[in-house]
């Protein structure tokens, strides 16, 4: 069973409570998407830890809750993006230990994080540690709204009806991306930019251009790419945060069930 608790109730006032880790998804970097909840432990936590890409100066997760930052203590982190499991899992130890220092001294902390928590999100590396050495009913986890939710919204487009499969996954494995796309009605890809050549020509040879989208830092003002059909389209560099719905078509109800 989760390590987790469930405790909240509809309609409640909740604020961050001492010695207690939230891990909390503050969604794709607008802070008027963040929910009541996640606005409110925030803005009562005694430390917020923010994640910082490497090689910049800032933190988008950050930036997205700056209206809920008041007398917080920030600690902004450079997360490991590497292969090397190793160092990975030293960094993410570190990180840990200054959570459970903070809440042993009774103070609550908050770790924040673009999207939802639990969905291709530093948070999952940190509450897999933190989870060995703190009380179950002294974690907490706020889900976020997604990417790929945020860029639905813009296209307009049901992502499942009646029997249709939704799959969600990396697009690092182009292998298993082929495959996927044998077995769903709508294929989620994260991670997209890094391979984006490639993708493009195995949704050429599948007829799938017309029918895919493009979502780029959506909400994140001036670097936002939307895209409603991907034909003809010559990519640049994308950032890291792009993500691509992909419909392959829908599968009617099986009225002989």
């Amino acid at each position: 069973m989760s390590k987790l608790n469930h405790n909240y109730l509809p309609g409640c006032s909740v604020t961050a409570q001492p010695g207690h880790f939230y891990a909390v998804g503050v969604g794709p970097g607008c802070s008027d998407l963040l929910t009541l909840r996640a606005a409110a432990i925030i803005a009562s936590a005694d430390v917020i830890i923010a994640p910082q890409a490497k090689g910049s100066s800032h933190s988008l997760a950050l930036e997205a809750v700056q209206p809920f930052i008041d007398k917080q203590e920030i600690v902004q982190v450079n997360y490991p993006m590497s292969r090397n499991n190793a160092l990975t899992q030293q960094r993410w130890q570190k990180l840990a230990a200054t959570v459970l220092d903070n809440c042993g001294r009774k103070r609550s902390v908050v770790q924040v994080t673009l999207g939802d928590p639990l969905i291709f999100a530093t948070s999952s590396y940190l509450l897999a540690e933190v989870t060995e050495h703190l009380a179950a009913d002294h974690i907490h986890i706020v889900p976020g709204i997604s990417a790929f939710q945020t860029g639905a919204c813009r296209f307009g487009e049901a992502l499942t009806l009646q029997e249709d499969r939704l799959t969600l996954m990396s697009a690092t494995d182009l292998a298993a991306v082929a495959e996927a796309l044998d077995h769903c009605e709508t294929l989620i890809l994260y991670k997209a930019g890094g391979v984006i050549n490639e993708l493009l020509s195995l949704l050429q040879q599948r007829n799938l251009l017309g029918s895919s989208r493009l979502i780029s830092c959506a909400d994140q003002r001036d670097d936002e790419l939307i895209l409603a059909n991907l034909e003809g389209w010559q990519p640049g560099e994308l950032n890291y945060m792009t993500t691509m719905i992909i419909h392959t078509g829908r599968r009617v109800w099986d009225e002989t069930k």
